[in-house]
Parts: C-alpha cells; structure tokens; sequence
C-alpha cells in the first residue's frame, strides 16, 4: 500500500510529484499503536531529562573542581556539550511527531536539524580519537604528558575538532541544498538524515554520494584507524607493567573511553555501512535511535559510574551546598 494514501492531505502531492518542487517534508516517525507511542514518548523523554541533566552535571563539576582540571576531563566536558546539542536537536521534534502520529517540517528546518546532527556526530568522531591519543600519551609517554597535553593545546584540538565538524558538515548541506526534491514528500524516519533526503530528491545524487564517500574516509576510517593503533600500543604498554595493580590502574582509565568508542562507531558504521537490504526500516530507526538518543545519556554514566575523581568531585559539591544552607551533615 503506498503510504502517502494514508495521508490524505499529503496524497495530492503525491500525485503531482512530478509539477511540483516539495518545500516541506511529512516526518513519519515510528507508526505503531498507542500504547507502544504512549510507552516510547514516555521513554524518550526521561532518556532526554537524563541526557541534560548528566552532562550539564559532568560540564558543571569539570568547570568548578580544581582536580578535575585536566585533559581526559576536558575532552569529556566537551563531548557532554556535543551530547546535549545532538539530544537538543533530535528529541524534541521526535516527540512531537510521536505525540501527533508524524510531523511536518519544511525544507529548511529539515535542513538546518541534519546541520547540527552531522556537525555533533563528526565532532564525536574527532573529539574521541583526540582522546585516545591523550590515553596514548598518558599511558605510553608519561615523563612527556605534562608537556604534550598542555591546556593550550587542548583548547587548540577540541578547537579544530569543531571547526572541522561545522566546515565538512556546512559543505555537505551546500550540495544537498542543490537538489531538487519534487517526489513524495513523505520521509519513513524521525528525523531528516541523509539516505531519506537523497530518496526523496528527483535530481541526480551522484556528486553528493561522492562526496561523502570520500569524506569518510577522513571522518570515519583516519579516525578509527588512529584509536586502533593508540589502543594497540597502549595495551602492548600496559601489558609490560610488573604491577598488577599498576595494569588494573590503567585499564580502568581506559576502559570507559574505550566501551564509547566500541559503543558510537558500531552504531555508526551498522547504520551508514551496511547493505540497506541487510536492514529493516524498523532496525534502522533502532540503531539510528542507539547514536543520536541513547549514547548522549550512556556517555556521562559510563565515565562517572566508575570515576572516583568525579564521585569525590560530586561529594565536594554536596558538602558545600549542604554547609551553605546550614545542613549538619551526618559524619
């Protein structure tokens, strides 16, 4: 059944897709009952209250606790502000289109959402093998870390990695601006990604499947290439340590960086790499759902769960709140 009989004041359209130039799109969202939409928009709405309240938390203990001034926090606060641009960018227009059964969105916005999705996941791209060269730095050259990882030059890298992410992603909207999208204006997602805009475009696709075929090899494979190496030598490094207690040590500093990596770029790769016909649609709004929803909530409760720098950071804070409130506190 075509879907766009479903709806009707979308049907004309339809019709006269080959007349008319689309200057808005009909988000389909996920079409199931309304229970399971009652149960999702619930669900997503605490995964998005959790979102923003772990990172502004980990952005607010990292600015104001002086032991958690160094380079590993510094990158993780600023992948929390990545994780709540992305959140803040995917998860309100999401629960509209769940509380309305699909949205409308013009070109436009549909443009400018895909904008900051591209710009927060190739941030994320660069933002983590930065990180697992400062691991690689920390572990494999420590009587040079000091002077490596100095906070100028922190600043610098977390610096390039956004203007790297806003430049690649400004060009990639440049060209997709250029197509013509005068088919069905109906998108089986929720929210405007890449494959269903180029699906909805009547105009030739070449020249931007091109062009990002060959950018991920500078957004995808350089980066994973370096975090695969960084985490070969660390290893090999750790493994020569005499200390059990020195080897526990360091791979407990890895361990959360690494379960983020092995978390965002398999999702990543599932979704934009694999045979189309390998997936369901259904598959694919649940591993496009994984990145864009779910890694900016898993991301702060991974690197503090585990963290004593910053549980003894949030007790400081407790302390403090307490003692300027005049609370006794027990102990």
């Amino acid at each position: 059944m075509d879907v766009a009989s479903c709806y009707p004041r979308f049907e004309k359209q339809s019709r006269l897709n080959n007349l008319t130039v689309n200057s808005e799109f009909f988000l389909l969202g996920f079409q199931n009952g309304q229970h399971s939409t009652i149960f999702l928009f619930c669900l997503l709405l605490v995964v998005y209250c959790g979102t923003l309240c772990g990172n502004l938390l980990i952005i607010l203990l990292v600015s104001t606790s002086k032991n958690l001034h160094t380079p590993m926090y510094f990158f993780i606060s600023q992948l929390s502000i990545s994780d709540i641009l992305l959140a803040s960018d995917i998860v309100p227009d999401t629960l509209h289109i769940l509380l309305n059964n699909g949205g409308t969105t013009t070109f436009t916005a549909c443009i400018t959402q895909f904008y900051f999705f591209c710009v927060c996941e190739i941030f994320e791209c660069f933002l983590l093998t930065v990180m697992s060269y400062d691991r690689y730095a920390a572990i494999c050259k420590p009587l040079h870390y000091t002077s490596v990882m100095t906070s100028d030059r922190c600043v610098i890298l977390a610096a390039i990695c956004w203007v790297l992410a806003f430049s690649i992603t400004l060009m990639y909207c440049i060209t997709i601006s250029m197509l013509t999208f005068c088919g069905p204006n109906i998108i089986d997602h929720f929210f405007c990604d890449i494959v269903p805009l180029l699906e909805n475009s009547c105009s030739g696709t070449y020249a931007i499947e091109l062009e990002v075929f060959i950018m991920c090899f500078p957004i995808l494979f350089i980066p994973l290439t370096v975090i695969i190496i960084s985490y070969i030598n660390i290893i090999v490094t750790i493994l020569r340590f005499q200390s059990n207690v020195s080897r526990q040590k360091a791979f407990s500093t890895c361990s959360a960086h690494l379960i983020v990596v092995s978390i965002f770029f398999s999702t990543l790769l599932s979704v934009y790499l694999l045979p189309k016909r390998e997936q369901t649609l259904n598959i694919s709004k649940i591993l496009s759902l994984l990145y864009t929803l779910f890694t900016p909530l898993i991301n702060p409760t991974i690197y503090s769960l585990r963290n004593k720098d910053i549980k003894k950071s949030v007790q400081e804070i407790i302390k403090l709140v307490l003692s300027y409130n005049h609370i006794p506190t027990s102990g």
